[in-house]
Protein backbone atom coordinates (compact mmCIF):
# COMPACT_ATOMS: atom_id res chain seq x y z
CA UNK A 1 0.00 0.00 0.00
CA UNK A 2 3.09 2.55 0.46
CA UNK A 3 3.42 1.47 -3.44
CA UNK A 4 0.17 2.43 -4.02
CA UNK A 5 0.70 5.63 -2.46
CA UNK A 6 3.82 6.88 -3.77
CA UNK A 7 2.37 5.99 -6.86
CA UNK A 8 3.97 5.40 -10.67
CA UNK A 9 6.57 8.30 -10.53
CA UNK A 10 8.60 6.17 -8.63
CA UNK A 11 10.41 3.21 -9.56
CA UNK A 12 9.98 0.24 -6.97
CA UNK A 13 13.22 -1.52 -7.87
CA UNK A 14 12.81 -3.92 -4.53
CA UNK A 15 10.38 -5.20 -1.83
CA UNK A 16 11.08 -7.34 1.20
CA UNK A 17 8.12 -9.15 2.92
CA UNK A 18 7.97 -12.19 5.07
CA UNK A 19 4.76 -13.53 4.82
CA UNK A 20 3.94 -15.50 1.73
CA UNK A 21 0.24 -14.28 1.43
CA UNK A 22 0.55 -11.00 1.79
CA UNK A 23 3.81 -11.51 -1.18
CA UNK A 24 1.01 -13.40 -3.04
CA UNK A 25 -1.12 -10.01 -2.92
CA UNK A 26 1.54 -8.02 -3.54
CA UNK A 27 2.42 -10.14 -6.71
CA UNK A 28 -1.22 -10.16 -7.97
CA UNK A 29 -0.93 -6.21 -8.30
CA UNK A 30 2.35 -5.63 -9.48
CA UNK A 31 4.26 -8.68 -10.56
CA UNK A 32 6.80 -10.92 -9.02
CA UNK A 33 9.89 -8.37 -10.15
CA UNK A 34 11.75 -7.04 -7.21
CA UNK A 35 10.16 -8.84 -4.74
CA UNK A 36 12.22 -11.38 -1.87
CA UNK A 37 10.11 -12.90 0.21
CA UNK A 38 12.12 -13.76 3.72
CA UNK A 39 12.51 -12.33 6.88
CA UNK A 40 14.79 -8.82 7.16
CA UNK A 41 17.24 -10.49 9.03
CA UNK A 42 18.13 -12.67 6.32
CA UNK A 43 18.68 -10.15 3.46
CA UNK A 44 22.27 -9.23 2.48
CA UNK A 45 24.10 -6.08 1.09
CA UNK A 46 24.15 -7.90 -2.23
CA UNK A 47 20.73 -8.44 -2.67
CA UNK A 48 19.81 -4.76 -2.86
CA UNK A 49 19.70 -3.15 -6.05
CA UNK A 50 21.61 0.48 -6.86
CA UNK A 51 21.53 3.54 -5.23
CA UNK A 52 17.86 4.02 -4.54
CA UNK A 53 16.79 7.30 -3.32
CA UNK A 54 14.01 6.21 -0.95
CA UNK A 55 13.52 3.44 1.45
CA UNK A 56 10.75 2.61 3.05
CA UNK A 57 9.94 0.51 5.97
CA UNK A 58 6.58 -0.27 7.80
CA UNK A 59 8.10 -2.42 10.66
CA UNK A 60 5.91 -5.12 12.86
CA UNK A 61 3.77 -3.03 15.72
CA UNK A 62 3.15 -5.30 17.97
CA UNK A 63 5.84 -4.52 20.36
CA UNK A 64 4.94 -0.63 20.57
CA UNK A 65 1.56 -1.04 20.40
CA UNK A 66 -0.73 -0.09 23.67
CA UNK A 67 -2.15 -3.47 23.40
CA UNK A 68 1.21 -4.99 22.70
CA UNK A 69 3.61 -6.86 25.25
CA UNK A 70 5.58 -3.78 26.06
CA UNK A 71 8.56 -5.26 24.22
CA UNK A 72 9.25 -2.33 22.19
CA UNK A 73 12.48 -3.15 20.26
CA UNK A 74 13.76 -5.74 21.76
CA UNK A 75 10.59 -7.69 20.67
CA UNK A 76 10.66 -9.97 17.97
CA UNK A 77 8.37 -8.44 15.85
CA UNK A 78 8.94 -4.99 16.28
CA UNK A 79 12.69 -5.64 17.00
CA UNK A 80 12.97 -5.95 13.11
CA UNK A 81 13.61 -2.14 12.45
CA UNK A 82 17.01 -3.19 13.74
CA UNK A 83 18.14 -5.66 10.87
CA UNK A 84 16.25 -2.96 8.26
CA UNK A 85 18.60 -0.47 9.17
CA UNK A 86 21.87 -2.05 10.02
CA UNK A 87 21.13 -2.69 5.94
CA UNK A 88 21.07 1.17 4.98
CA UNK A 89 24.00 1.48 7.92
CA UNK A 90 25.77 -1.14 5.46
CA UNK A 91 24.82 0.94 2.29
CA UNK A 92 26.08 4.25 3.95
CA UNK A 93 29.71 2.78 3.79
CA UNK A 94 29.39 1.88 -0.02
CA UNK A 95 28.22 5.22 -0.58
CA UNK A 96 24.93 3.65 -1.66
CA UNK A 97 22.79 4.70 0.86
CA UNK A 98 19.36 6.33 -0.12
CA UNK A 99 19.14 9.98 0.54
CA UNK A 100 15.57 9.88 2.21
CA UNK A 101 13.96 7.14 4.60
CA UNK A 102 10.92 6.88 5.46
CA UNK A 103 9.53 4.69 9.23
CA UNK A 104 6.08 3.71 9.60
CA UNK A 105 4.58 2.27 12.94
CA UNK A 106 1.67 3.20 15.74
CA UNK A 107 1.83 6.50 17.80
CA UNK A 108 2.86 3.87 21.30
CA UNK A 109 6.40 3.89 19.27
CA UNK A 110 6.38 7.36 21.07
CA UNK A 111 5.92 5.84 24.40
CA UNK A 112 7.24 2.47 24.40
CA UNK A 113 9.65 2.26 27.37
CA UNK A 114 9.15 5.83 28.39
CA UNK A 115 10.37 7.25 24.95
CA UNK A 116 13.38 5.07 24.99
CA UNK A 117 12.53 3.27 21.68
CA UNK A 118 11.81 6.23 20.26
CA UNK A 119 15.39 7.79 20.90
CA UNK A 120 16.89 4.72 19.98
CA UNK A 121 15.63 5.39 16.48
CA UNK A 122 16.17 8.95 16.31
CA UNK A 123 19.85 8.02 17.64
CA UNK A 124 20.00 5.52 14.61
CA UNK A 125 18.93 8.33 11.82
CA UNK A 126 21.27 10.66 12.99
CA UNK A 127 24.28 8.46 13.41
CA UNK A 128 23.63 7.27 9.68
CA UNK A 129 23.92 10.71 8.44
CA UNK A 130 20.32 11.95 8.67
CA UNK A 131 18.33 14.59 10.01
CA UNK A 132 14.80 13.33 11.37
CA UNK A 133 11.97 14.64 11.88
CA UNK A 134 8.59 13.35 12.39
CA UNK A 135 4.53 13.50 12.45
CA UNK A 136 1.27 11.62 13.42
CA UNK A 137 -0.84 11.83 10.71
CA UNK A 138 -4.59 10.34 11.52
CA UNK A 139 -5.98 8.60 8.20
CA UNK A 140 -9.11 9.88 9.18
CA UNK A 141 -8.29 13.37 7.59
CA UNK A 142 -8.65 11.21 4.17
CA UNK A 143 -10.68 8.54 4.92
CA UNK A 144 -13.83 7.67 7.37
CA UNK A 145 -11.15 5.86 9.24
CA UNK A 146 -9.70 6.66 12.39
CA UNK A 147 -6.20 5.67 12.17
CA UNK A 148 -3.40 7.47 13.67
CA UNK A 149 -0.07 6.13 12.43
CA UNK A 150 3.50 7.86 13.18
CA UNK A 151 5.80 9.14 10.24
CA UNK A 152 9.47 9.41 10.84
CA UNK A 153 11.23 11.13 7.95
CA UNK A 154 14.62 11.05 7.63
CA UNK A 155 17.48 12.73 5.17
CA UNK A 156 20.67 12.84 4.32
CA UNK A 157 22.24 16.35 5.90
CA UNK A 158 25.19 16.52 3.38
CA UNK A 159 21.88 17.88 1.23
CA UNK A 160 20.44 21.19 1.39
CA UNK A 161 16.96 21.39 2.54
CA UNK A 162 14.35 23.55 0.85
CA UNK A 163 12.54 26.32 3.60
CA UNK A 164 9.63 25.47 1.95
CA UNK A 165 9.45 21.99 3.73
CA UNK A 166 10.98 22.87 6.83
CA UNK A 167 8.85 24.37 9.46
CA UNK A 168 9.89 27.09 12.16
CA UNK A 169 8.26 24.62 14.41
CA UNK A 170 5.27 22.17 15.30
CA UNK A 171 2.04 22.31 14.05
CA UNK A 172 -0.78 21.56 15.52
CA UNK A 173 -2.50 19.27 13.11
CA UNK A 174 0.29 17.42 12.65
CA UNK A 175 2.88 17.23 15.79
CA UNK A 176 0.25 16.78 18.28
CA UNK A 177 1.43 17.05 22.66
CA UNK A 178 2.90 13.57 22.37
CA UNK A 179 5.14 13.71 19.40
CA UNK A 180 6.15 17.66 20.94
CA UNK A 181 6.74 16.10 23.86
CA UNK A 182 9.09 13.34 22.48
CA UNK A 183 10.82 15.73 20.48
CA UNK A 184 11.81 18.24 23.25
CA UNK A 185 13.07 15.31 25.60
CA UNK A 186 15.78 14.25 23.06
CA UNK A 187 19.52 14.90 23.82
CA UNK A 188 20.69 18.20 22.85
CA UNK A 189 22.86 16.45 19.92
CA UNK A 190 19.53 14.66 18.45
CA UNK A 191 17.42 18.04 18.96
CA UNK A 192 20.31 20.03 16.16
CA UNK A 193 19.57 17.50 13.77
CA UNK A 194 15.79 17.20 14.32
CA UNK A 195 13.75 19.16 11.79
CA UNK A 196 9.92 19.81 11.71
CA UNK A 197 8.50 18.57 8.68
CA UNK A 198 5.91 21.27 6.86
CA UNK A 199 2.89 19.61 5.18
CA UNK A 200 -0.26 21.53 4.56
CA UNK A 201 -3.50 20.04 5.91
CA UNK A 202 -5.94 18.13 4.02
CA UNK A 203 -9.40 20.46 2.89
CA UNK A 204 -11.40 17.75 1.15
CA UNK A 205 -14.21 16.75 2.22
CA UNK A 206 -14.29 13.13 3.17
CA UNK A 207 -16.44 10.22 2.29
CA UNK A 208 -18.95 8.75 5.08
CA UNK A 209 -18.49 5.31 6.66
CA UNK A 210 -21.93 4.65 4.85
CA UNK A 211 -20.98 5.29 1.13
CA UNK A 212 -18.01 2.71 1.25
CA UNK A 213 -20.62 -0.14 2.05
CA UNK A 214 -21.41 -3.00 -0.19
CA UNK A 215 -25.18 -3.38 -1.23
CA UNK A 216 -24.47 -7.16 -2.04
CA UNK A 217 -21.24 -7.58 0.14
CA UNK A 218 -18.89 -10.21 -1.14
CA UNK A 219 -17.17 -12.87 1.34
CA UNK A 220 -19.54 -12.03 4.29
CA UNK A 221 -23.10 -12.92 5.20
CA UNK A 222 -25.86 -10.63 7.31
CA UNK A 223 -25.85 -12.75 10.71
CA UNK A 224 -28.83 -14.19 11.79
CA UNK A 225 -31.76 -12.72 14.40
CA UNK A 226 -29.86 -14.38 17.23
CA UNK A 227 -26.65 -13.46 16.10
CA UNK A 228 -27.98 -10.14 16.05
CA UNK A 229 -29.24 -10.03 19.70
CA UNK A 230 -26.71 -11.73 21.25
CA UNK A 231 -24.24 -8.56 19.97
CA UNK A 232 -27.20 -6.30 21.19
CA UNK A 233 -27.21 -8.05 24.73
CA UNK A 234 -22.97 -7.57 24.88
CA UNK A 235 -23.98 -3.67 25.10
CA UNK A 236 -23.96 -1.22 27.95
CA UNK A 237 -27.27 0.89 28.60
CA UNK A 238 -25.16 3.75 27.20
CA UNK A 239 -24.52 2.01 23.66
CA UNK A 240 -28.13 0.33 23.58
CA UNK A 241 -29.37 3.52 23.89
CA UNK A 242 -27.65 4.73 20.76
CA UNK A 243 -29.39 1.71 18.98
CA UNK A 244 -32.70 3.13 20.31
CA UNK A 245 -31.85 6.93 19.92
CA UNK A 246 -31.19 5.26 16.15
CA UNK A 247 -34.36 3.79 15.84
CA UNK A 248 -36.35 6.75 16.31
CA UNK A 249 -34.76 8.35 13.44
CA UNK A 250 -37.05 5.78 11.60
CA UNK A 251 -34.41 5.72 8.78
CA UNK A 252 -31.69 3.74 7.75
CA UNK A 253 -28.54 4.44 9.79
CA UNK A 254 -25.38 2.74 9.33
CA UNK A 255 -23.01 2.51 12.11
CA UNK A 256 -19.79 0.12 13.44
CA UNK A 257 -19.18 -2.24 16.15
CA UNK A 258 -16.00 -3.04 18.01
CA UNK A 259 -16.28 -6.10 20.94
CA UNK A 260 -13.97 -4.77 23.86
CA UNK A 261 -13.42 -6.20 27.61
CA UNK A 262 -14.77 -3.49 29.79
CA UNK A 263 -15.24 -3.56 33.40
CA UNK A 264 -18.24 -3.98 34.88
CA UNK A 265 -19.65 -2.54 37.73
CA UNK A 266 -18.13 -4.99 40.19
CA UNK A 267 -15.05 -4.24 38.19
CA UNK A 268 -14.71 -7.50 36.56
CA UNK A 269 -13.92 -8.05 33.21
CA UNK A 270 -16.41 -8.86 30.60
CA UNK A 271 -16.90 -8.06 26.55
CA UNK A 272 -18.72 -5.47 25.41
CA UNK A 273 -20.25 -4.26 22.43
CA UNK A 274 -19.53 -1.02 21.51
CA UNK A 275 -21.49 1.40 18.70
CA UNK A 276 -20.86 4.33 16.82
CA UNK A 277 -22.83 6.33 14.24
CA UNK A 278 -20.83 9.17 13.56
CA UNK A 279 -19.99 7.50 10.34
CA UNK A 280 -16.62 7.46 11.05
CA UNK A 281 -14.81 3.44 11.01
CA UNK A 282 -13.00 2.33 14.23
CA UNK A 283 -9.19 1.37 13.42
CA UNK A 284 -8.80 -1.74 10.73
CA UNK A 285 -6.79 -4.71 13.29
CA UNK A 286 -5.37 -7.89 12.03
CA UNK A 287 -8.10 -10.31 13.08
CA UNK A 288 -7.09 -11.86 16.06
CA UNK A 289 -9.42 -13.16 17.79
CA UNK A 290 -13.73 -11.70 17.34
CA UNK A 291 -12.62 -8.42 18.99
CA UNK A 292 -10.70 -7.40 16.33
CA UNK A 293 -13.01 -8.01 13.77
CA UNK A 294 -15.24 -4.82 13.09
CA UNK A 295 -19.04 -5.58 12.33
CA UNK A 296 -21.24 -2.94 10.02
CA UNK A 297 -24.76 -2.33 12.06
CA UNK A 298 -27.70 -1.24 9.83
CA UNK A 299 -30.90 0.26 12.00
CA UNK A 300 -33.79 1.06 9.70
CA UNK A 301 -36.83 1.69 12.61
CA UNK A 302 -37.33 -1.69 14.49
CA UNK A 303 -35.20 -3.42 11.89
CA UNK A 304 -31.28 -4.14 12.94
CA UNK A 305 -29.60 -6.14 10.58
CA UNK A 306 -25.28 -7.24 11.66
CA UNK A 307 -22.50 -8.65 9.64
CA UNK A 308 -18.40 -8.24 9.73
CA UNK A 309 -17.04 -5.35 7.05
CA UNK A 310 -15.99 -7.11 3.89
CA UNK A 311 -12.93 -7.73 2.33
CA UNK A 312 -13.50 -5.30 -0.55
CA UNK A 313 -14.90 -2.50 2.43
CA UNK A 314 -11.72 -3.16 4.53
CA UNK A 315 -9.86 -2.18 1.09
CA UNK A 316 -11.90 1.07 0.46
CA UNK A 317 -11.41 2.24 4.24
CA UNK A 318 -7.70 2.04 3.39
CA UNK A 319 -8.33 4.07 0.02
CA UNK A 320 -7.17 0.59 -2.32
CA UNK A 321 -8.26 1.15 -5.37
CA UNK A 322 -11.55 -0.52 -6.99
CA UNK A 323 -9.38 -3.09 -9.33
CA UNK A 324 -7.11 -4.37 -6.62
CA UNK A 325 -7.05 -8.22 -6.33
CA UNK A 326 -8.58 -9.15 -3.24
CA UNK A 327 -7.38 -12.55 -1.29
CA UNK A 328 -9.71 -14.87 -1.35
CA UNK A 329 -9.83 -16.19 2.43
CA UNK A 330 -11.25 -13.34 4.43
CA UNK A 331 -8.91 -13.53 6.94
CA UNK A 332 -6.21 -13.28 4.44
CA UNK A 333 -7.52 -10.32 3.23
CA UNK A 334 -8.53 -8.48 6.86
CA UNK A 335 -4.79 -9.47 8.14
CA UNK A 336 -3.46 -7.52 4.92
CA UNK A 337 -5.53 -4.71 5.29
CA UNK A 338 -5.84 -4.03 8.90
CA UNK A 339 -1.61 -4.23 8.84
CA UNK A 340 -1.61 -2.09 6.09
CA UNK A 341 -1.14 1.55 5.17
CA UNK A 342 -3.99 4.32 4.09
CA UNK A 343 -3.36 5.10 0.34
CA UNK A 344 -4.11 8.54 0.55
CA UNK A 345 -2.06 9.18 3.24
CA UNK A 346 0.79 7.87 1.82
CA UNK A 347 0.02 10.01 -1.16
CA UNK A 348 -0.27 13.22 0.95
CA UNK A 349 3.04 12.65 2.29
CA UNK A 350 4.75 11.89 -0.94
CA UNK A 351 3.15 15.07 -3.02
CA UNK A 352 3.51 17.61 -0.53
CA UNK A 353 6.84 16.12 1.09
CA UNK A 354 8.70 13.02 0.13
CA UNK A 355 8.61 14.30 -4.35
CA UNK A 356 10.01 17.68 -3.38
CA UNK A 357 12.99 16.01 -1.46
CA UNK A 358 13.81 13.72 -4.23
CA UNK A 359 13.67 16.62 -6.62
CA UNK A 360 15.87 18.44 -4.07
CA UNK A 361 18.37 15.26 -4.28
CA UNK A 362 18.47 15.17 -8.20
CA UNK A 363 19.49 19.04 -8.12
CA UNK A 364 22.04 18.63 -5.60
CA UNK A 365 23.28 15.98 -7.93
CA UNK A 366 23.56 18.39 -11.18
Amino acid sequence: MARLGLGKEWNCVFANEKSDKKAASYRSRFGPHGLKVCDVADLKLADLPGTPTLAWASFPCQDLSLAGNGAGLAGDRSGTFRPFWNLIVQLRKVDRHPQIVVLENVVGTLTSHGGADFQAIITSLVNAGYKAGAMVIDAVGFLPQSRPRLFIIGFDREIDLPDALVASGPSDYWHGRTLRASAEALPDRLRRNWVWWYLPSPTRRIAAFADLIENRPTGVAWHSDTQTAHILSLMSPLHRKKIEDAQRLGAKIVGTIYRRTRPDENGNRVQRAEVRFDQISGCLRTPVGGSSRQTIIVVNGSKIRTRLLSPREAARLMGVPEDYPLPGNYNDAYHLFGDGLAVPVVAWLNRHLLAPLAATRMMAAA
